[in-house]
């Protein structure tokens, strides 16, 4: 824990959001992405408890204690590695999840909690930005072969995972795109479009294979 008095000298302060007189005239994600000195002092709020309720929390069970803290020392990389160790798409659930993790947090009790999601966001669009993001493809293949039938974040998650096992995996998609709900579903002011092909353009480097189909009947 870097600063054990973060949370008592430090408020918590979201993103916030791009202007509403520039939001009416598009459809583009309003909310803005955090410096990355801003993220740096918010994860100092983070107390490290005894027992992180966040852990329980957060469906997917990211350590979110330990990449706070490293974010606040300024370790972006060795956050990265920890976040992409539970998380296959932080992008996605950083714009997207509700947040469980918050309402968990042991400082939520009796001051504002620790902004979870935001400091996610922060970690993998510094990433993405800095170039800390490379495909790695598998050293080794098992000579296996799988398909995953819908390319929506389950779809290819579950393609990420058995990439990394070494199979050959392709994902066989109805639509015209990849990305099931996350394309179809989410409108653009919550996540644009092209947040979702950098994260495809970026499986296909590791070796997933996308095949669309059409519907039969």
């Amino acid at each position: 824990m870097g600063d054990v008095k973060g949370f008592l000298k430090i408020k918590r302060e979201l993103s916030g959001h791009r202007p509403v007189c520039e939001r009416v005239k598009d459809y583009r994600e309003i909310i803005l992405v955090r410096s990355s000195s801003s993220s740096q002092e918010q994860s100092s709020r983070c107390m490290a408890c005894g027992t992180p309720f966040c852990h329980w929390g957060c469906p997917v069970g990211n350590y979110i204690p330990e990449w706070n803290d490293l974010v606040f020392h300024g370790h972006w990389q060795k956050a990265l590695k920890l976040l992409h160790a539970t998380n296959n798409f932080p992008e996605f659930t950083g714009r997207l999840c509700p947040a469980q993790c918050e309402f968990a947090c042991v400082l939520g009790i009796n001051d504002d909690p620790v902004t979870i999601r935001e400091n996610e966001l922060a970690i993998i669009e510094y990433a993405f930005k800095t170039g800390l993001i490379n495909p790695y493809p598998p050293k080794r293949r098992t000579g296996k072969s799988v398909a995953i039938i819908g390319s929506g974040p389950a779809g290819l998650a579950c393609a990420d995972q058995l990439n990394k096992a070494g199979h050959k995996v392709t994902v066989f998609e109805r639509d015209g795109k990849a990305g099931g709900i996350l394309r179809y579903g989410i409108p653009d002011f919550k996540l644009e479009k092209w947040i979702i092909d950098r994260r495809l353009k970026l499986l296909k480097r590791k070796g997933l294979t996308l095949q669309p189909i059409s519907m039969l009947g």
